[in-house]
């Protein structure tokens, strides 16, 4: 009876450890999101399993895989993959009122399937050498031919991009939009060019005057070279209409996890003001929730003004996009 006893207090004292281990499904960078693992595993004890590959295979696996799956969270860069995987339908609602007063309406999926935890900027970079600021004012403004020759952008292949086009099809219509890109394709400097950095660069380099991408890559060369800030500097566009173009990075729980309430439990320490600096800041992010102030390194580029349409609208456009990107040339 004693040996009995023994081994169902055994039992009772292992059963909560082993509940308590979440498994990540994630499209971030490793080096990005182990800190921030760590930082949780360490205070609550709860085991977090890091699962790593590109959104794409991550939601197809999620769909091969069904209720078979030992994924309890998946977390994804830009609302047009974060509304894939809803519309895919491997992710479930969340009901948390913690959420949804950490993470503004604009920046989470309406059904509440997935939440923005960090913010990234889509914005003009611009060589200080060869363009006064008081030049720019809007991303339809790039296609001016004022810019001919001058402009560098990111392959339409390319989400941050589809993304972009997307909102400015809910904000400007589909007609506008497609004269707008006509003209950037008009004014390119040099082909689309593989990757954000690269457009920076390009700036930098003479290329092109004017450039279109992410806050955050700005951030990661500012980082190796300080003097990048003197050759490219940012400029925040459409403050005096809509605001400039954001997007995020999220979270969501996934339809048929095994431990639903401590995969909600890691989002909602995602959404928190101690992991919103260490999620935003490793990364030259802004933190999704609006009570976190951004990082003195990110601080220092300037406040604006963001488009609080829903970033959804990246996803739901986001086939309207491709296909006004091909029609008006840019590759």
């Amino acid at each position: 009876m004693k040996k009995l006893f023994a081994a169902s207090l055994a039992l009772a004292v292992a059963t909560p450890a082993f509940a308590n281990e979440i498994v990540v499904y994630s499209a971030r960078i490793d080096e990005l999101l182990k800190p921030i693992v760590d930082a949780y595993q360490n205070k609550t004890g709860v085991k977090v399993t890091v699962v790593s590959d590109k959104a794409g295979p991550l939601v197809e696996r999620l769909k091969a895989e069904g209720k078979n799956t030992k994924a309890d969270v998946l977390i994804t860069v830009d609302g047009g993959n974060l509304w894939q995987a809803a519309q895919a339908g491997v992710l479930r609602p969340i009901n948390s009122s913690v959420l949804k007063a950490n993470i503004p309406s604009h920046l989470r999926d309406p059904n509440n399937q997935w939440f923005g935890l960090s913010v990234r900027a889509r914005t003009i970079f611009y060589n200080p050498k060869t363009v006064n600021a008081s030049q720019l004012s809007t991303y339809a403004d790039l296609a001016s031919p004022k810019w001919k020759g001058k402009l560098c952008l990111r392959t339409s292949s390319n989400i941050y991009s589809q993304s972009l086009v997307a909102t400015m099809i809910a904000n400007n219509g589909q007609a506008a939009t497609e004269k707008i890109l006509k003209g950037w394709v008009d004014n390119l400097a040099t082909a689309p060019i593989a990757n954000d950095s690269g457009v920076i660069e390009a700036v930098e380099a003479g290329r092109c005057d004017v450039g279109i991408a992410n806050t955050y890559y700005y951030g990661r060369l500012l980082d190796k070279k300080p003097a990048l800030a003197n050759t490219v500097k940012i400029f925040f566009p459409d403050q005096q209409g809509k605001g400039t173009h954001v997007n995020v990075s999220g979270a969501g729980v996934v339809k048929y996890s095994d431990n639903p309430v401590e995969a909600q439990k890691f989002i909602e320490w995602l959404s928190s003001a101690e992991a919103q600096r260490l999620y935003a800041d490793r990364n030259f992010e802004y933190p999704a929730s609006p009570r976190v102030g951004s990082a003195p390194s990110v601080a220092r580029w300037g406040a604006f003004k963001q488009d609080f349409i829903n970033v959804s609208v990246a996803g739901k456009n986001q086939q309207k996009a491709i296909m006004l990107m091909k029609k008006a040339g840019y590759k």
